[in-house]
């Protein structure tokens, strides 16, 4: 295991700014774009979370690696983040069912990272000038190399990413004697979803991202699942066009994150890049057909364009954000189709919003649709 803690690193952001560090993780160099989560704690689901493929992440919570890392508790195969920030970086771990530390993880799995940074200053200087591109080096401590790197770093927006992390050929998930299955297009699905399909007894099966209705359809299924997943989704045609043909097909639909801005996408609403993205465990959101609240994980930098939905004859918003007002979830109106822009499976996380999924395998069922009411 590398002696990291005495190795110096860069942390350089696309606007100039410069921070230094010490080396977490492989010794190397690594970019993408730079965000935060405000969770505090889960920071292993956020590491594998295919939805943060590309992005380097800056955990809020002011110790990382305490408690170790554990097989179980991967939402995929693989470290998906470009980079780690953050602020304390525990090698030794604290937790019995933990299988290793996290710099042996990271090693294992050529994660680059930087720690012992001011995360309060950095998180502040993002929130102030928006998501933006950025290089971490413990090879290259010359600035001026860097910059040039970091130069060639293609923006997200324009970006598809889902046919890079999705799985290459399809699998089965769950009991298959269950009553019901659902497809499900992998556009970067997490694991705990699939979990929350089994303990519902609904037998999956799992599609790769650029799979067509056709294909999936045959496979005789009850209902269809748009996952969440990486990159930018106005770049997703092929996935734009399945999710309507779905729509076409009348079939019940349930999307979640990515999935939920194809839903939009396919009923001609627009989607755009957002200033910084929601990401964390605490966003409270209104489900404006019960009336009622709930805590949600979120995980996105991109959104649907609320003037084109309160514009549209096609859907009916169901959800907002009681922080900013943005678009949580909506309906199509006379289709078996609804979605939500956060995650109703997280864990660790709030359990407020798994009666989606309730509420999903009831669509299956009858072809009803409350939508928790």
């Amino acid at each position: 295991m590398t002696n990291y803690s005495k190795l110096p690193a860069i942390l350089l952001l696309e606007d100039g700014t410069v921070y230094h560090g010490k080396a977490a993780g492989k010794i190397g160099t690594t970019t993408g774009e730079i965000c935060f989560n405000t969770g505090t704690t889960g920071y292993q689901e956020i590491f594998t979370d295919p939805s943060y493929y590309g992005q380097i992440m800056v955990t809020t919570n002011a110790h990382i690696g305490n408690y170790g890392i554990a097989g179980a508790e991967s939402e995929s195969n693989q470290i998906q983040i470009a980079g780690l920030v953050c602020k304390n970086y525990s090698v030794n771990y604290s937790r019995k069912m933990a299988d290793s530390s996290i710099q042996t993880y990271f090693e294992d799995g050529k994660l680059v990272g930087i720690s012992d940074i001011d995360t309060r200053s950095l998180v502040r200087h993002i929130r102030d000038k928006g998501a933006m591109n950025a290089i971490i080096s413990s090879e290259i401590l010359d600035v001026d190399t860097l910059k040039e790197k970091l130069a060639e770093v293609p923006s997200m927006a324009g970006l598809e990413l889902s046919s890079v992390v999705t799985t290459e050929t399809p699998y089965y998930y769950g009991n298959e004697d269950a009553p019901l299955r659902v497809a499900v297009l992998d556009l970067g699905i997490k694991k705990n979803i699939l979990r929350n399909f089994d303990v519902r007894k609904v037998y999956a099966k799992v599609f790769p991202a650029k799979t067509s209705f056709a294909e999936m359809d045959a496979w005789g299924a009850d209902g269809y699942f748009v996952s969440n997943g990486p990159g930018d989704p106005a770049a997703m045609d092929y996935a734009i066009q399945t999710v309507s043909d779905i729509l076409a097909a009348d079939k019940p639909l349930f999307g979640i994150c990515l999935g939920h801005q194809l839903l939009a996408l396919a009923n001609g609403i627009r989607t755009s890049k957002m200033f910084n993205g929601h990401r964390g465990i605490n966003h409270p959101v209104k489900n404006i057909i019960a009336d009622r609240c709930e805590i949600t994980s979120q995980n996105h930098g991109f959104g649907v364009v609320a003037e084109d939905i309160e514009q549209s004859d096609k859907v009916e918003i169901t959800h907002v954000n009681l922080n900013d007002q943005s678009i949580e979830g909506i309906r199509v109106k006379g289709k078996n189709a609804f979605s939500v822009q956060y995650h109703p499976e997280s864990s660790p996380g709030p359990h407020d919003s798994r009666y989606l999924f309730d509420d999903f395998v009831q669509l299956m069922e009858r072809g009803e649709l409350e939508i928790g009411s």
